[in-house]
């Protein structure tokens, strides 16, 4: 039984973390993009801090702090405010999360700024992962009409994502998870309060749908990933983390598809498959990664 649950572990890991880009498609029609990310960040920071009183956290330096909160900024605000405006102006969750999905592959692109060297299996890695994800871009476009504005906030979000994660294994690659993550949602919800303050209504319907998605946000996908991905570092497959994020654009696809209908053609399976062939070349047998929590 005791390896049963551990079998389960991954699974339900992928299935938490690719319902992120479902639930902005849910909350969108009722709250705008910085406005709900304020109260999930809030939302976060009072269940760690009630969970603090059970776990003992040990607190980084000041400087590591301060490193930490730059690489939250990019990982936790950037990261999920792009994502929500490219949703909130029309982009689909699938496709978001397959733009996104690029990002093991463009950090592989970036490794030179940490000093890592890129192989020439990576390197037609990443041509197979961008070609699938052409494929798939291209198919999606043809169903729906989607303003650029959107694809220039889903790359920002890649973008941001990318250089987080580099920034976050350049400067602060070791500290506990518990009091990272608090630090990057503390600094993550200051700046979403700004953004709410100046360029948003702040206001926010709360009905079923808004609740619902604010409440999993805050506690199956924020605090449930966090628990899960402890349980994964205890049993050592904390390297394994990485290689299950290639698992969220197809996942998130398939959950569209049966949520809301969003096309999902043999093309795009092509697509995806070739992204995920892709992008396990750019990472096969890499014997170490860092693990993020922004999403």
């Amino acid at each position: 039984m005791h390896l049963k649950l551990d079998n389960l572990i991954a699974p339900f890991f992928v299935l938490i973390w690719s319902t992120g880009f479902i639930i902005a498609r849910l909350a969108m029609p009722y709250v705008e993009p910085a406005t709900f990310l304020f109260w999930r960040f809030i939302g976060v920071l009072m269940a760690m801090a009630c969970l603090s009183l059970i776990w003992r956290i040990s607190w980084p330096s000041r400087s590591q702090i301060r490193h930490i909160a730059v690489a939250g900024a990019l990982l936790q605000f950037g990261y999920l405010l792009g994502v929500w405006f490219a949703v909130r102006l029309g982009m689909t969750a699938g496709l978001v999360a397959i733009i996104v999905g690029l990002q093991p592959i463009l950090t592989a692109w970036f490794a030179a700024w940490i000093s890592e060297k890129v192989t020439s299996r990576q390197w037609i890695g990443l041509a197979f992962g961008f070609t699938g994800v052409a494929l798939v871009v291209a198919e999606k476009i043809g169903f729906a009409h989607i303003p650029v504005t959107s694809y220039v906030l889903a790359f920002a979000a890649l973008l941001s994502i990318t250089f987080g994660t580099l920034y976050q294994k350049k400067f602060c690659p070791v500290f506990d998870l518990r009091a990272g993550s608090s630090i990057q949602f503390s600094i993550s919800a200051v700046l979403c309060f700004f953004c709410m303050y100046f360029f948003e209504s702040g206001v926010m319907i709360w009905n079923a749908p808004v609740v619902g998605a604010l409440l999993w946000a805050v506690f199956p996908l924020s605090i449930g990933s966090i628990s899960l991905l402890f349980m994964m570092i205890r049993k050592g497959a904390a390297t394994k983390v990485t290689s299950l994020l290639y698992l969220t654009p197809p996942t998130t696809a398939v959950m569209a598809w049966l949520l809301f209908d969003e096309p999902f053609t043999l093309l795009m399976v092509a697509g995806l498959a070739l992204t995920m062939f892709g992008v396990m070349l750019v990472n096969a047998r890499q014997s170490s990664t860092v693990a993020t929590i922004a999403e």
